[in-house]
């Protein structure tokens, strides 16, 4: 076999890889984005009531991503040796990995008040609206182009989410004032647009790395994000004091059993999602 077949191969192998795991992660996300509200809804209709709690559930599952990373270190060791790196992540990487994942733990606290006065129909419509903003900041970030179809869809889910703000009355859930439905409405739009410049940031970080931005990479950067995120919905849970209110629902048992251990698969649910995110 020559060197040319063998280059081939290995470039053929290469693309077919790259085609796999973008496959894969396309998945994953489809997964995480029906899964994910669901589960975190379920807490709240149970009785659930601490929104920092549930925030910080949305990224704690961060330790997962360390079992792909020990794999592929382990792998890259076995082909260098001793002088296999540790981590890819230059210091200008890890600051923006840092700034992504403090904007994530603000919006997982919006997305999670959305989702806790709102039913997940109508936050998960709200929420999808963030491709208009999406849309609006890649244009300016990254110089993306309009298109006809980025047009038309922006523009359809606008029109939805302006259909639910004029008629909430049918949706609004039991027992539920209007103005904590409207504030739930209004921090889910903030959830979405905040999360919408979020994503053309991260693109625009890639484009400013200056290295190399390979697979390894995209995890060593998503395991900083979501561990910062968790340390600012940690900070907020220690301050509200959910902390010491969780411990206490779980002994007294007043809180519904059914209420909370449903909630601890968001975790890795969410965590599965947000992967899908960064690397599609």
């Amino acid at each position: 076999m020559t060197n040319q077949t063998m280059e081939e191969m290995n470039t053929q192998m290469s693309s077919n890889t790259r085609r796999g795991l973008l496959v894969l992660n396309c998945v994953i996300l489809a997964i995480g984005n029906c899964a994910g509200p669901l589960v975190m809804r379920l807490y709240f209709v149970r009785g659930g009531k601490r929104i920092w709690f549930s925030s910080w559930l949305e990224t704690a599952g961060w330790p997962f991503i360390l079992i792909p990373l020990i794999i592929i270190f382990m792998r890259r060791r076995s082909k260098k040796g001793s002088n296999a790196e540790l981590f890819f992540m230059k210091p200008r990487l890890f600051l923006g990995s840092v700034i992504i994942g403090v904007l994530t733990g603000l919006d997982n606290y919006l997305y999670a008040y959305g989702v806790a006065k709102l039913p997940v129909s109508t936050s998960a419509l709200i929420i999808a609206s963030q491709l208009a903003f999406t849309a609006v900041f890649a244009y300016f970030l990254v110089k993306m182009k309009f298109t006809s179809y980025s047009v038309n869809a922006v523009f359809l889910l606008s029109i939805g989410a302006g259909v639910l703000a004029l008629h909430t009355s049918s949706d609004r859930p039991a027992n539920e004032s209007s103005k904590e439905y409207y504030l739930g409405f209004f921090m889910t739009i903030s959830a979405a647009v905040l999360y919408a410049f979020i994503l053309p940031l991260i693109e625009l970080i890639y484009m400013k790395a200056k290295q190399a931005i390979t697979y390894t990479l995209v995890l060593e950067m998503q395991m900083v994000v979501c561990f910062f995120a968790t340390i600012v919905c940690t900070v907020g849970m220690l301050v509200n004091k959910d902390f010491q209110v969780f411990l206490f629902s779980l002994i007294s048992t007043r809180l519904k059993p059914l209420g909370i251990y449903p909630h601890f698969t968001v975790p890795p649910v969410s965590h599965v999602m947000q992967c899908g995110v960064c690397t599609c």
